[in-house]
């Protein structure tokens, strides 16, 4: 494990964040968000112990990589550098103080069941050999990060009482983050002329800044471009992980193969259609399915976790550019039962009041640079 990183708790809630040499001193902060379809910043300032919304902005990558706004790229360092620098100096962003999210499918995260008489001293020696059976390429590749998830206070009442009763595993959640990737993010920051004391995984970007402390399980639907990412939480800690091999672009891409138009024009009915049929029965169908597929998969995810566990997700939260398909979260609502929501993460800012509408409509897109920047004040 490189020794730079290290486990925090944030926000009152057991997260798991990788951090290098943190340092909580800062009065403002900038959080980037590098997706797979565009870049978003948010830069916030501590003001009277209340972080305060400066500025904020999103630049499609699509043009970088000769492509079309909303598309999918895999830009290199170069391309990508050049487009934060751009977002920047068009949002007037004034910090050099920056987290960048690592991104959820340039890493693995999963829970390992260990034996309940391990020393929590030996798990360095003993995660690192476990963790080979997860990751599919050779461990030194790789930086480890974990977190001993806590368990739960029913069961440490009844051990107390109960000394003879079977213990469980200790469970431990654990992300490895290829090597790659966080040197290309260092480059990324020498490139621009940023300084950063932390990365962090977006999953719990996401948590901090649309979480109110919820106890109970809850459930968080992150919409990308090009996958869904679905994590279910209780108190805090990421309990299951999940990737869907279906994004927002899948559907623009259906629409332009169906109705034989351009990719560009495609990407417009989606944003404006979705899935209203009494705007377009044509689009809506072909949205549908793509939603369809997706809330399957995550419907498989959550029968199994409910018959792990035995209890019931009490809340979903929507994030992601994608989240904001028209008619997605009346269709969420029908699907999964219980309250759905989308995550307002400019809630836990100050801003002037005239700008309250357009950043509470487009929060879920903002969710992990919000979540970010928050970090950096805490």
């Amino acid at each position: 494990m490189d020794n730079s990183f290290k486990k925090i708790i944030s926000e009152g809630l057991a997260s798991l964040s990788s951090v290098f040499n943190s340092n909580k001193s800062n009065n403002d902060a900038l959080g980037i968000d590098i997706g797979s379809s565009a870049i978003k910043v948010v830069q916030l300032k501590k003001k009277n112990g209340k972080a305060v919304l400066e500025t904020y902005g999103v630049l499609s990558l699509g043009p970088y990589g000769s492509t079309d706004v909303g598309a999918v790229t895999n830009l290199k360092t170069d391309d990508l550098s050049r487009a934060l620098l751009d977002v920047i100096k068009e949002a007037n962003v004034t910090t050099k103080s920056a987290v960048i999210a690592i991104p959820s499918l340039s890493s693995l995260i999963f829970t390992l069941s260990l034996p309940n008489k391990i020393d929590e001293g030996q798990l360095s020696k003993i995660i690192p050999i476990e963790a080979r059976k997860y990751i599919p390429v050779p461990i030194t590749e790789v930086t480890l990060d974990w977190f001993v998830i806590p368990r739960e206070a029913e069961f440490l009442e009844d051990e107390e009482s109960s000394p003879n009763i079977t213990q469980p595993k200790i469970e431990v959640l654990v992300v490895a983050i290829h090597n790659d990737t966080l040197s290309q993010y260092r480059d990324i920051l020498k490139k621009t002329d940023l300084t950063s004391d932390s990365f962090e995984m977006e999953i719990f970007s996401n948590i901090r800044s649309s979480f109110n402390h919820e106890l109970t399980p809850v459930m968080l639907i992150d919409f990308g471009a090009s996958k869904t990412k679905v994590s279910i939480v209780e108190a805090g800690v990421v309990r299951i992980f999940h990737v869907v091999n279906r994004g927002s672009q899948d559907i623009s891409r259906n629409i332009s193969q169906s109705l034989s138009i351009p990719f560009e024009e495609a990407e417009k009915l989606k944003r404006s259609v979705g899935l209203d049929a009494s705007i377009d029965p044509r689009i809506e169908k072909i949205a549908r399915l793509s939603v369809n597929y997706i809330f399957a998969d995550i419907n498989s995810i959550v029968f199994a976790y409910e018959k792990k566990y035995n209890k019931s997700i009490s809340k979903v939260f929507l994030v992601g550019g994608g989240s904001l398909l028209k008619g997605l979260l009346d269709s969420a609502k029908e699907n999964f039962k219980v309250e759905v929501v989308f995550s307002n993460p400019f809630s836990k800012t100050e801003a002037p009041a005239f700008l309250e509408p357009i950043l509470e409509a487009s929060g879920p897109e903002f969710a992990v640079a919000v979540g970010l920047a928050l970090r950096q004040l805490s």
